[in-house]
């Protein structure tokens, strides 16, 4: 189930319309590409309904937001929702300042997203949720993740994929916990947004958001552990990873996750 959603994206490579963070752009787009996708990172207002024409899937990442991107955004979201393409959210530092939250608002009033991913504190504040990560031990985490993806899941009607120490998936009503990953992920820069880039590649595949949130991120975190087993530290591993995400047979990925699936309660 896992490994086809990933094969049909290295056999049909599909376009995946990123309008991202520019800090990681290039990362990003090496990831995808080695993934099996073809990326395209257009954001100018004046082209942008054009290429949502010829894309498969997007992804919107709130990353170094500009008023222009936003206005791209929210063009590019409408057109695609119009269109039937998929799409995913990646509401990145959405607590950080009421613009952010305003225009993550703003966005999901206007289409509703395929899948929404971020971290604890992320999904913790679009859900109003009070977070505090520090001292939060891991059976402590791994609840307050369940309960704020089901909350995400319930508000926004959506695939919820809260990434962490242990990831949580629903969709409000099957549920996955995924234990993949290394603990370089969290000290290279652009990984979770490359989380975000290959569950889009994948939604444009795969017709349950569900299962391809999980696909990609199983794959995404097992390359993770391949490629920490060659690092010496996080500069190393930063490269290492695209070679994992090439060259990761699926049967592997399949045989090294560490999934628990259940339905909520």
């Amino acid at each position: 189930m896992l490994s086809k959603a990933v094969l049909k994206v290295k056999e049909r490579k599909p376009l995946v319309h990123h309008i991202t963070n520019e800090v990681v752009m290039n990362f990003t787009a090496n990831g995808t590409l080695a993934y099996g996708a073809s990326p395209i990172m257009a954001k100018s207002a004046e082209e942008i309904e054009e290429i949502v024409n010829q894309a498969d899937s997007m992804v919107l990442n709130l990353g170094t937001i500009t008023p222009n991107k936003a206005k791209a955004m929210l063009t590019a979201g409408e057109k695609a929702a119009q269109l039937g393409i998929p799409i995913i959210i990646d509401p990145v530092g959405v607590g950080a300042s009421s613009y952010r939250y305003r225009l993550f608002q703003d966005l999901i009033s206007r289409f509703r997203p395929k899948v929404i991913r971020g971290n604890g504190a992320e999904m913790a504040h679009i859900v109003d949720v009070s977070w505090k990560h520090r001292g939060v031990d891991a059976i402590e985490e791994d609840k307050r993740f369940l309960e704020i993806a089901q909350a995400v899941a319930e508000r926004y009607q959506t695939v919820t994929v809260v990434t962490g120490k242990t990831d949580v998936i629903t969709d409000g009503n099957r549920k996955a916990k995924l234990f993949n990953g290394h603990e370089y992920l969290p000290i290279v820069t652009g990984t979770g947004c490359l989380a975000t880039a290959l569950i889009g590649a994948t939604l444009s595949v795969e017709e349950d958001p569900f299962i391809a949130s999980i696909a990609a991120l199983t794959y995404f975190e097992v390359a993770s552990e391949k490629a920490g087993e060659k690092a010496d530290g996080p500069g190393s591993f930063a490269v290492y990873l695209m070679d994992e995400l090439y060259q990761l047979e699926v049967q592997e990925m399949e045989k090294k996750s560490r999934i628990k699936w259940g339905v909520l309660s």
